[in-house]
């Protein structure tokens, strides 16, 4: 992953990386205030060598001492010296135990030793260096006289009493706060990380570019009120979610440039990415445009377009197919635009083969001639082949990816399988985005108050209305398998006014 890859990351999970990390600091704190506090005193001690005074004795005596010095401090922890000064102070341990207590060090180039002892009590840890520093003295007496009972060359001179500390060392509170932060942090984002790598969802543009490099014709955030007003009928003009189907339309105009694709279908991986919503609103989009269009519900397993615009689905596409009738004597006329809709007709038991029939390449050829845009709500391309199918008889595929409802597996799974049969692939159109963080793929220019009176529009709309349905990503969601059945019959959606919708 590159820095921007990992910039969004972090955004997307910085809920719990930011807890993770209050709770090392919270940790750490505990962890403070349960320990008992460590008072550290210290002693120092100054090694000389005996001479006659001489500048040549002087710089041996002094290259001796140091040489030395490293023996001294490791003498330190030894029995030889701890166990008096635990006879002394009458100390109830052992002379190993007392070593954990005890650490000498001394500088290089220098006959110092400095000796640190810690302990739950600051008059006792003074009181333990300063016997343990009387003891070394007299311990390198015996070790370094001579065997003549002669004088010994080096002494031992205590230049830094011990003496009991006011302040603990232990706990270093700033200190494990510091640490249990950055462990905090360090977990968090290892476990985002780990987490990312594990998590195969699209959740934005990013992870699409991983799958495809198909062009990205729109984004469509998610909007709380499109659930139960799923059309863009039902908000105002100046909302996100009717600008974003406004600025689908027009790149997928961009993207038929050419003209040739009258004819596009609308199909996604699985179900419940809101394949259909997107079909019906874009149909609405292009007939608000001035053009001539047709909605087919090419969806013979699952139909929804009739549920959503409140149409009757007893005759409809399957019925012009079997009859081999004109398509237009089934067409509806919904809203005060140009659009109409050839509803699915009754549940089929072969909807492959009547997809994928010479008849059904004629009905669409009629329709393309009557209308400027033709356009078809499809059923999935993983559960069942019959887009795959249908899509060899249109001019271009489009193909909604519901975020955080599909896996890149699936999506890359799709785009192979319309490759396979030659597809003409125009684009794909994120649904589901989030408003806010990394993957957001909306803008606003509307002002706070226009928002405002959307939002009551809207809710004035929904009382007048009465009760809606969900929108299609809320459906049931299908068992992903070859078999795709059609539901129980899901509630009415708002129809139409009267005399806003008529029928030929």
């Amino acid at each position: 992953m590159d820095i921007g890859e990992y910039g969004r990351l972090l955004r997307r999970q910085w809920i719990s990386i930011l807890s993770l990390a209050l709770a090392g600091l919270l940790i750490a704190g505990i962890v403070s205030v349960l320990s008992p506090p460590k008072y550290s005193a210290d002693t120092e001690l100054f090694v000389a060598i005996q001479g006659s005074g001489s500048v040549q004795e002087l710089q041996q005596g002094n290259t001796f001492g140091q040489a030395r010095v490293q023996s001294y401090v490791k003498t330190v922890t030894s029995p030889l010296v701890l166990q008096p000064a635990i006879d002394a102070l009458g100390l109830g341990m052992s002379s190993a135990e007392l070593a954990t207590r005890v650490h000498a060090t001394a500088d290089l180039n220098t006959v110092l030793i400095n000796v640190s002892v810690v302990d739950d009590s600051p008059v006792r840890a003074a009181a333990i260096a300063e016997a343990v520093a009387n003891s070394l003295v007299k311990a390198v007496d015996a070790l370094e006289k001579p065997t003549n009972n002669g004088n010994s060359p080096v002494s031992l001179s205590i230049i830094k009493p011990a003496t009991a500390p006011t302040v603990p060392t232990a706990p270093n509170t700033r200190l494990n706060l510091l640490l249990g932060l950055l462990a905090g942090l360090a977990l968090g984002v290892g476990i985002a990380i780990a987490r990312s790598s594990m998590d195969n969802r699209v959740r934005g543009e990013s992870d699409v570019r991983l799958v495809s490099h198909a062009p990205i014709l729109g984004g469509i955030s998610f909007d709380a009120a499109a659930v139960q007003q799923p059309l863009v009928t039902h908000a105002s003009a100046q909302s996100a979610r009717a600008e974003s189907f406004r600025q689908l339309r027009t790149n997928l105009q961009f993207a038929n440039i050419s003209g040739k694709a009258r004819t596009i279908l609308i199909t996604s991986s699985l179900p419940g990415e809101g394949k259909s919503t997107t079909a019906i609103n874009l149909a609405i989009s292009l007939a608000q445009a001035g053009q001539s269009v047709c909605l087919v519900d090419a969806d013979l397993r699952r139909p929804t377009v009739n549920e959503y615009l409140g149409l009757d689905r007893n005759v409809g596409l399957t019925t012009a197919l079997i009859s081999g009738g004109d398509a237009s004597e089934f067409l509806q006329r919904w809203g005060e635009d140009d659009l109409f809709v050839l509803v699915s007709g009754q549940i089929p038991p072969n909807p492959s083969e009547l997809l994928g029939s010479a008849t059904m390449e004629e009905l669409l050829a009629s329709l393309e001639q009557q209308f400027d845009t033709v356009i078809i709500d499809a059923p999935p391309l993983l559960p069942v082949t019959d887009a795959a199918v249908l899509s060899q008889h249109v001019g271009g595929v489009v193909v909604v990816v519901g975020v955080e409802k599909v896996k890149r597996q699936d999506l890359e799974k799709s785009i192979s399988a319309l490759t396979l049969v030659d597809a003409e692939l125009l684009g794909l159109v994120l649904n589901r985005l989030p408003v806010k963080g990394p993957d957001s793929y909306s803008y606003t220019y509307y002002r706070h108050d226009d928002a405002a009176a959307v939002g009551g529009a809207v809710k004035r709309r929904s009382r007048s209305k009465g009760k809606s349905t969900n929108e299609e990503s809320h459906l049931p969601e299908i068992v992903h398998s070859s078999m795709y059945v059609e539901p129980r019959p899901a509630r009415a959606f708002p129809v139409e006014s009267e005399g806003s919708r008529r029928r030929r």
